[in-house]
């Protein structure tokens, strides 16, 4: 994934705000950055961009070395069904689904898979982030630590070479958001995938080895850790 030069401007009536000032960013397959800064530095903004959510004011966006703009819809659809996982603060869970089901409606999305393969995929995937004797629970039977596990599972159980999580700490306790990060280090170690999630809890931070710092739109650290 490459970012050159990558501008976002929000027109409010006339008034144009920039979220995005010129952004280069490239990202290598297999690390776990964190984006770090404060509400309204940008970081949502540029993890749309990086999942193909939004398209910039101006500059230029390469997934797997095309032009993000040369994409139809349909093809910016499958990009993300098929590439990008997604972890939100705010779960996104389907409340009238049960935990295992949560799960397995994103692996039907993507089919290829036998109706054996999805139940010991989804499965195995819930059992990887802790959940084993919960998956016939809904969503307002578990705790938040729970639900972002399951969101976890979700994003994970396609095996997306790509994992966006738009601050997935936010709504947690310290003990549980520590368990959650460690999850997603788990999986990023065991299954190489690329993990990007934005935060403004400096506890987090120390889980990645890429740290990037947003400030008004604007990359003002970019570090690399052993």
């Amino acid at each position: 994934m490459e970012l050159n030069k990558v501008k976002k401007i929000y027109q409010q009536g006339k008034i144009g705000v920039p979220a995005l000032r010129g952004i280069d960013l490239t990202v290598e397959p297999g690390e776990f950055t964190t984006i770090f800064g404060p509400s309204g530095s940008g970081k949502t903004t540029l993890l749309n961009m990086i999942g193909c959510l939004d398209t910039p004011t101006e500059g230029e966006i390469r997934l797997n070395d095309k032009k993000v703009s040369d994409l139809s819809r349909k093809e910016l659809a499958m990009t993300r069904r098929y590439n990008i996982g997604f972890v939100f603060q705010s779960y996104n869970l389907i409340p009238v689904l049960t935990a295992y089901e949560n799960v397995e409606f994103a692996i039907r999305l993507i089919g290829h898979s036998s109706e054996l393969q999805i139940k010991e995929k989804v499965l195995k995937m819930l059992a990887e982030v802790g959940l084993k004797g919960l998956e016939s629970r809904r969503p307002n039977e578990l705790s938040g630590g729970e639900k972002q596990r399951v969101a976890i599972a979700r994003a994970l159980v396609k095996e997306p070479k790509l994992i966006l999580a738009d601050e997935p700490t936010a709504n947690l306790d310290s003990e549980n958001a520590a368990g959650v990060v460690d999850i997603m280090r788990k999986m990023n170690k065991e299954l190489n995938t690329t993990f990007i999630f934005s935060t403004h809890d400096p506890m987090v931070m120390k889980y990645a080895n890429r740290y990037i710092n947003l400030k008004d739109g604007m990359i003002t650290a970019d570090e690399r850790r052993g």
